[in-house]
């Protein structure tokens, strides 16, 4: 089974705001996030995936989403090439 990590952003109060993830169903967990019942941090607000990225085992997938959950120039990085500020 894949798995994805993902970062997904909204604005608010004028600031970018991040969240990092994993999953198995990226489009189920999206839905999720923007229907108010994901993560308690993401209820309330209209995100968008900005970065994915497909491993093959869950066990991977954990791991780095715990690196870049931890990272934020890595964060930022990613927010500043795709252009999302």
């Amino acid at each position: 089974m894949n798995y994805f990590v993902y970062l997904i952003a909204t604005i608010k109060n004028d600031k970018v705001v991040s969240y990092v993830g994993y999953t198995n169903n990226i489009k189920k967990r999206l839905a999720l996030h923007n229907t108010g019942k994901g993560a308690k941090f993401t209820r309330g607000s209209n995100w968008q995936i900005i970065y994915k990225k497909k491993y093959t085992n869950k066990k991977e997938a954990m791991s780095e989403e715990f690196k870049l959950k931890k990272n934020y120039k890595l964060r930022n990085k990613i927010k500043l090439k795709l252009n999302y500020k």
